[in-house]
């Protein structure tokens, strides 16, 4: 998106991108999508086999953050060039089918579409229980923006879902194939409890980051807590949504920097703003 010679990127301020990824609450937002992930049989078989994800959890972590923020954030280019990065990595992957046995590359247009997608749902839906408003318009407004993000990765546009409905419909396209294997049973408990960074294992962090992990848990859909064999009562969807409320205001008081691509971004959408108020 160029405003004269000012490249806002692929979204700009007036996007309900970026109104969505400027909430801290969406590091949840990021361990509800892992859950969902991790139930796609050949999905987490491509985690476990390719990555290094327990001894270097924290670094994937922030590689991920990173990469999603210079997407939403970033020039075209540079959004451009993370996009091909990772498309060269995952063209290098392999896994095998735990259960048929076969080798298949990660880059397979289901598996990015399955990640692309809880992605995504995962940031609109944990940002707005979380209690940012947003219409069902813009809440289709932001899936429809993310379709470039999705194509960075290599699928194809007009099959990636661009509405609430029609990601409702993906879901239950995929969930006759969702199953909880193994590597998703180990996936989901390093996620509850990973090695802390920093020497932090035996401080109150552990506890808080149980805690965050517990509401990502609770904000997945209750057909999703089924497959992970606990449903929850039917007040755990109140209780996830009042702890993921609660979660925003704590966040939003934090003392957290901004990083450099998005105090870029606003340096970016502050000159086109000034010449605007000039004309």
């Amino acid at each position: 998106m160029m405003d004269g010679d000012v490249d806002l990127g692929l979204f700009g301020p007036d996007s309900v991108s970026w109104r969505v990824h400027a909430e801290p609450i969406l590091w949840v937002a990021g361990l509800r999508a892992l859950y969902l992930q991790a139930l796609h049989p050949r999905a987490v078989a491509g985690v476990v086999q390719n990555s290094d994800y327990r001894n270097d959890s924290w670094g994937r972590l922030m590689r991920t953050a990173e990469y999603v923020g210079t997407v939403v954030y970033g020039t075209t280019e540079q959004a451009r060039r993370a996009g091909a990065r990772v498309r060269g990595l995952h063209a290098r992957l392999r896994a095998v089918d735990p259960v048929t046995g076969e080798q298949f590359r990660i880059d397979e247009p289901e598996l990015l579409m399955w990640v692309h997608v809880t992605e995504v749902e995962s940031f609109v839906t944990t940002a707005r229980r979380a209690g940012l408003a947003l219409t069902d318009r813009e809440v289709d407004q932001y899936l429809t923006e993310q379709v470039r993000a999705a194509e960075l990765l290599g699928l194809d546009p007009h099959s990636v879902p661009s509405s609430a409905a029609a990601v409702d419909d993906y879901y239950s396209l995929m969930r006759p194939s969702l199953a909880l294997t193994p590597p998703a049973v180990e996936v989901a408990r390093f996620l509850v409890a990973p090695p802390m960074p920093h020497g932090l294992g035996w401080t109150p962090v552990r506890p808080a980051w149980m805690g965050v992990a517990a509401v990502g848990f609770g904000l997945l859909p209750r057909w999703a807590r089924r497959l992970y064999r606990m449903p929850g009562l039917p007040t755990t969807e109140v209780a996830a949504t009042v702890a993921a409320r609660v979660g925003r205001l704590a966040f939003r008081a934090a003392p957290l920097k901004p990083g450099p691509i998005y105090l870029a971004a606003m340096h970016r959408a502050d000159v086109v703003r000034s010449r605007s108020a000039c004309l």
